[in-house]
């Protein structure tokens, strides 16, 4: 199975899933129940960490072919 990912495309998907799951974050201290940053930041790192790994065992990175290459 191929999976056709651009890195640029990864890595806007993982920011705007850190955007929300620290936006929760910062809903939750607001609510009271204080969390630390420092998991966060590790669950972050594993995310990424994981995202590339799955791509380079699906097919990689999609690439453009070069301009002499269509034919």
């Amino acid at each position: 199975m191929s999976l056709d990912v651009t890195r640029g495309g990864l890595l806007v998907g993982l920011a705007i899933v850190g955007v929300i799951v620290y936006e929760l974050r910062t809903v939750l201290d607001a609510l009271g129940l204080s969390l630390p940053i420092v998991p966060y930041l590790a669950a972050v790192f594993v995310l990424a960490g994981a995202a590339v790994w799955a791509v380079i065992l699906t097919g990689g990175w999609r690439t453009d072919p070069e301009p002499d290459e269509t034919g």
